[in-house]
């Protein structure tokens, strides 16, 4: 599949299931919804914040889908956007009522940031996921012992008992690779970040071999940026760009930092990171070449 013929391929998961992905669809819909209707009618985020009590930049969280609804914002909107066809007044507010239930990562809480929660319901309910990673596997492709020596990495004070929860959400996540409507994946995995015995070498050398096993799943496609191939577009870190089934959502782009994360959401920046993507798949080795390379890093290891 070439690059530019993967951003049109149409989903094989073409249904959002909010029972996955918890309150992110529903918001991620009725943000969307409350956007057109707003640029409809001609009207500033400033003046919709006056209206609710708010300011421009709540606005903006809510039409993006990062910030949950109260039930009199979304109505007193509504208003001032002249929807008053009870029937859609009532749909978006039905909407407004699901975007506040609890996420599926509400048991990992203590171990779940603010700024993560949108990605993880994302995530969950994507028919398209696709990574970049340089330092490290990708999350959606670690085993557990791999996991817990990334972790420590980055959070080397926490306790046993939070590393074992981060751990056990790190595999709960990787439940969408092998649910009857898999996600589709699409990793491009930088060779340094194969080479590096994360963990220790017994650790890295199971790693490898998952990651053997893993391309064999029928969504799951794993292109290796090899050393040889020099410099390339990515350079500048990691990268995730979800895509959501039914068409009807942008696609969300995901930076994840040391203790942060970036989602840059203007349609330029979001065309920005696919052509970046498409351009990485280019440089990087076929996906057929995936399992020789692996096998001969492993016995390299």
């Amino acid at each position: 599949m070439g690059a530019e013929e993967a951003v049109r391929t149409p989903d094989a998961n073409p249904v959002l299931d909010s029972r996955t992905a918890g309150p992110t669809v529903p918001r991620l819909v009725l943000g969307a919804r409350l956007r057109r209707l707003r640029e409809e009618r001609q009207i500033t985020r400033e003046d919709a914040g006056e209206a609710i009590r708010a300011s421009q930049s709540k606005i903006s969280r809510m039409e993006w889908g990062r910030h949950g609804f109260k039930m009199r914002d979304v109505s007193d909107l509504l208003t001032l956007y002249g929807v008053t066809d009870e029937a859609e007044r009532a749909t978006l507010l039905a909407l407004a009522e699901q975007a506040n239930t609890p996420g599926w990562w509400q048991p990992f809480n203590d171990v779940v940031p603010a700024w993560m929660q949108a990605y993880l319901g994302a995530e969950q309910a994507a028919s398209l996921v696709r990574c970049f990673e340089a330092q490290v596997v990708p999350d959606l492709l670690q085993i557990p012992d791999y996991a817990r020596a990334a972790i420590r990495l980055t959070r080397p004070h926490i306790s046993a008992e939070e590393l074992d929860r981060r751990v056990t959400l790190r595999m709960k996540r990787q439940e969408i690779l092998h649910r009857q409507r898999a996600t589709q994946l699409w990793a491009v995995i930088d060779e340094a970040a194969l080479r590096r015995p994360v963990g220790g070498t017994s650790a890295m050398r199971a790693q490898l071999r998952h990651l053997i096993e893993v391309c064999q799943l029928p969504r799951v496609t794993v292109q290796i940026v090899p050393f040889l191939a020099g410099g390339h577009p990515a350079a500048g870190g990691p990268v995730t760009i979800v895509r959501l089934p039914g068409g009807q959502l942008p696609d969300m782009v995901y930076l994840e930092q040391l203790a942060g994360a970036v989602y840059p959401d203007k349609p330029a920046e979001t065309e920005y990171y696919w052509d970046v993507m498409n351009r990485l798949v280019v440089k990087a080795e076929s996906p057929d070449a995936t399992c020789a390379i692996l096998h001969r890093i492993l016995q390299e290891t």
